[in-house]
């Protein structure tokens, strides 16, 4: 009778076929899915479409905020679309920046789901006087595991928000939470 409970603690320690044992702690999990956030803050820094390669899955969709553009499939007319945007960037010879406060994440098997808001920031060539100017988003990003090491994004999507919802987004234990833009004196071009 003593082998039974002992036999018993064995079996429940084995991992299960249907529900296999996993090495990878929630919080390792948390910083490989927050890893794309940098990625994409490279990206636009660098205003390079190859770096938005590395984030999204072969079969990616994209849903644009914009009302006249039809939602995009796959990574490399994904990569176009930042292509497009990073070359209207590099020709008025003006850069950008991006920074992401994700406030949710629904983690399920090998998929993800983080909501939360991005804010942009356009510095305009110096000779042309402009200020800088930023807008803001609400995102939903779609991840998936595509490795021990890697999550990808399959699915991503934003609208417009005032500025002041990024702003004002809380920091949520383990979630990407970015670098703290200030808000923009207003009428001023920031140094």
């Amino acid at each position: 009778m003593k082998f039974l409970p002992l036999l018993l603690m064995c079996l429940l320690s084995l991992p299960s076929v249907a529900n296999p044992a996993t090495t990878q702690t929630t919080s390792s999990v948390e910083q490989l899915i927050n890893a794309n956030y940098p990625l994409f803050i490279g990206a636009f820094n660098q205003l390079s479409s190859e770096v938005t390669r590395e984030i999204y899955t072969d079969d990616a969709s994209y849903l644009s905020e914009s009302q006249n553009k039809e939602i995009y499939y796959g990574r490399d007319s994904i990569v176009a679309i930042y292509q497009n945007f990073f070359d209207k960037i590099r020709k008025k010879k003006a850069s950008i920046d991006i920074d992401f406060r994700v406030t949710k994440r629904k983690i399920w098997g090998n998929g993800a789901i983080d909501t939360g808001y991005y804010l942009v920031r356009f510095y305009p060539a110096q000779e042309t006087g402009e200020p800088v100017s930023e807008f803001a988003g609400k995102f939903a990003i779609g991840t998936e595991k595509v490795s021990a090491t890697q999550w990808k994004v399959t699915l991503d999507t934003s609208n417009r928000v005032e500025p002041s919802y990024y702003l004002n987004a809380k920091p949520v234990p383990n979630l990407y939470y970015g670098r703290q833009f200030s808000p923009l004196p207003s009428g001023k071009k920031l140094p």
